[in-house]
């Protein structure tokens, strides 16, 4: 077992960069650091956020050595973890993903429906490049990847490299179980143990008990019946309002399932007229996210680079950052730690397709993750999740095949989209618009 580990963040221009740089250094504790190296395509981007967290660790932790390339044989040689968010087209392409459909009256969200079909064509190559340039550098890493959309991510790795060591991640079962924890009055999600099952940002968590075993459904089941996932914390106050609106429609999507607790996303599939009604097709949450965490984490990396210091600076490390850090803990030191994965289903799931990439409880060592047993689903969630499930294997097949037809048929089949026709011109428009990032159609 090494003493320290090497760390390579691809997407090193992305906004969360700061903060998993920043929760890495803080839990040099338990998973020691002996490098840390950023790494994207993009120079200019990288180079603000890159030349504000070097300064940040030189100040922090001096014996941490830190570097910023665009140069995949520097970034990925003889490193131990890849820890990739990527976003294929950044913010411009978010943008596009979310008001097209909502032109045709149809949800616009970067991983749910057409938007997240259309992220999903684009992010295929990016990560499948990633998981290349580790296997040629450094055949022995792991690649944590938190690049969206995961669910047709992971089904793309499984498909197209099978044998690679790339655990795809989400962060919002773990941000949800936080809000549990307030809730409840718990310091920490991890004072919890859950059983969830379904697809990434399609599921339902079915048993919430603390570690005694004592049952905290029935308590939580009441608060969100009457609020939703809303908590009276300061933290919570603090959330985007476009966050607090989804947060509150929890109370809606419990209300189809009173048995489970909803992953927030089913909002997208199970009211679609309400969020289109609810959605200003000419400001979505790319622009939003642009004039909020894009400024302001840009902003401050400015500021740490003209004062050449981070001392007065706050960078936001959230469950985001803690999660991966955990991962690599696990991994690393084989803790066997319990926590929410997307795996292949093997049987995970009893009555559900061997080969989908399900989100279940797992535990994790030295060898990746092994999934829990989570037995036999209603029939409600089972059909939902058959759909779901083809819809993202119709777009991987596409990908592959260059196959326009499949595309449709995806775009048709997804449940935020009225019928064929409706999937047909938002899919033309979206092939327009991608016509740098997608594989050619026929």
């Amino acid at each position: 077992m090494k003493d320290k580990f090497v760390v390579t963040i691809a997407g090193g221009g992305s906004t969360y960069t700061p903060g998993i740089v920043l929760m890495l250094l803080e839990n040099m504790d338990r998973f020691p650091i002996k490098e840390i190296r950023l790494y994207d395509n993009n120079a200019e981007r990288q180079g603000l956020l890159g030349e504000a967290c070097r300064i940040m660790v030189s100040e922090s932790h001096p014996g941490v050595a830190f570097s910023y390339t665009t140069d995949p044989q520097a970034a990925f040689t003889d490193v131990d973890f890849v820890m990739a968010h990527i976003r294929v087209g950044l913010y411009e392409m978010r943008e596009k993903d979310e008001k097209i459909p909502l032109k045709y009256g149809v949800v616009g969200q970067e991983t749910c429906g057409p938007g997240g079909i259309a992220y999903g064509m684009r992010s295929i190559a990016g990560v499948l490049e990633l998981v290349d340039y580790m296997e040629q550098y450094s055949p022995n890493a792991w690649m944590l990847n938190y690049s969206n959309p995961a669910a047709i991510v992971a089904e793309a790795t499984r498909q197209l490299r099978p044998t690679s060591k790339i655990i795809n991640i989400c962060d919002m079962p773990v941000a949800i179980e936080g809000i549990f924890a307030d809730i409840l009055g718990l310091a920490s999600r991890k004072d919890m143990n859950v059983r969830y099952y379904g697809l990434n940002h399609f599921g339902w968590w079915t048993s919430i008990t603390d570690k005694a075993g004592n049952d905290l459904m029935p308590a939580l089941k009441k608060h969100v019946a009457e609020h939703g996932y809303c908590s009276q914390t300061e933290d919570f106050q603090h959330k985007a309002p476009s966050w607090i609106a989804t947060f509150k429609k929890a109370k809606d999507l419990f209300a189809l399932d009173p048995q489970t607790l909803p992953n927030t996303y089913l909002k997208y599939y199970f009211y679609p007229d309400y969020e289109v009604e609810h959605s200003d097709p000419n400001f979505t949450r790319a622009n939003e996210i642009v004039i909020g965490r894009e400024k302001e984490v840009f902003d401050m990396a400015r500021h740490i680079v003209e004062r050449k210091s981070a001392r007065e600076a706050h960078f936001h490390a959230g469950a985001h950052a803690t999660f991966i850090v955990d991962l690599a803990c696990a991994i690393a030191f084989n803790t066997q730690e319990r926590m929410l994965l997307i795996v292949e289903n093997n049987g995970a799931i009893a009555n559900f397709d061997e080969t989908a990439m399900v989100e279940v409880p797992c535990l994790v060592g030295a060898n990746g993750p092994e999934p829990l047993a989570m037995g036999r689903i209603p029939s409600f969630q089972k059909g939902l999740m058959e759909q779901q499930v083809a819809v993202e294997k119709l777009v991987v097949e596409a990908w592959m095949e260059g196959s326009y037809q499949k595309l449709w048929q995806a775009l048709t089949l997804s449940k935020t989209v009225p019928s064929a026709s409706v999937a047909k011109a938002i899919l033309d428009e979206l092939i327009e618009a991608n016509r740098d990032y997608w594989p050619e159609l026929r």
